[in-house]
């Protein structure tokens, strides 16, 4: 199975995206007058438990979370969304560090060289937790970074779910901004919104360019 998965990997994240790219698009048309986004806060502590669940298992595939994100953010509002889909964030940690070292070598053979490998090995051998953070904040792809870093011997539980809960605190603050600048048309807010995501990506291509390769 973990076979077939490596070997039609992009045939089947491309399948998934669309279809939540086309999922998020429906809600969005249904839910133009709330309807939905009022049902799904009705049901409380057990509603928010299966969505954090939900955008737990989106985040440790290389589906991108950000049609979820969108969805928490119209349902629960900017700060309470970005909180539930930051836990989230941590939730698919321990998820994707228990299939990185039970499985995950041979899905990271697919997904990088051997060379790259070493060399992400060898910066955080070298910088420990700072480089482990930095790691985390580099322009990539989460969950790739995420795979690699679990594989890592050297990377303990503890660290890999701190560093990874820390490194998406910048983007979740700036989504958060954006969508309530947008939603409420606040130019303020969608200025600092997008000001955040800018900052969090050139220090993170600054970081790339400059320590790791």
């Amino acid at each position: 199975m973990l076979k077939w998965v490596v070997k039609n990997r992009r045939t089947w994240t491309l399948v998934l995206s669309a279809a939540v790219v086309l999922a998020v698009a429906l809600y969005l048309y249904f839910d133009r007058y709330s309807t939905l986004s009022s049902f799904l806060r009705s049901l409380g502590a057990p509603g928010i438990a299966v969505a954090i669940l939900f955008m737990a298992l989106i985040c440790a595939t290389p589906v991108p979370a950000e049609g979820a994100l969108i969805v928490y953010l119209k349902v629960y509002g900017a700060w309470w969304g970005s909180l539930y889909a930051w836990l989230s964030a941590v939730l698919s940690s321990l998820i994707v560090f228990a299939f990185a070292r039970h499985f995950g070598t041979a899905f990271v053979q697919s997904l990088i060289t051997r060379r790259r490998f070493e060399q992400v090995n060898l910066w955080i051998q070298q910088r420990g937790i700072g480089g482990l953070l930095f790691m985390r904040l580099m322009p990539l792809p989460g969950f790739l970074v995420s795979y690699i870093v679990g594989t890592i011997p050297s990377v303990r539980l503890w660290s890999f779910v701190w560093t990874g809960a820390v490194s998406v605190i910048p983007y979740y603050i700036g989504a958060s901004l954006l969508y309530h600048g947008i939603a409420h048309r606040f130019v303020s807010y969608i200025s600092l919104g997008m000001a955040a995501l800018a900052v969090f990506w050139l220090c993170g291509y600054w970081v790339k360019k400059r320590w790791v390769w």
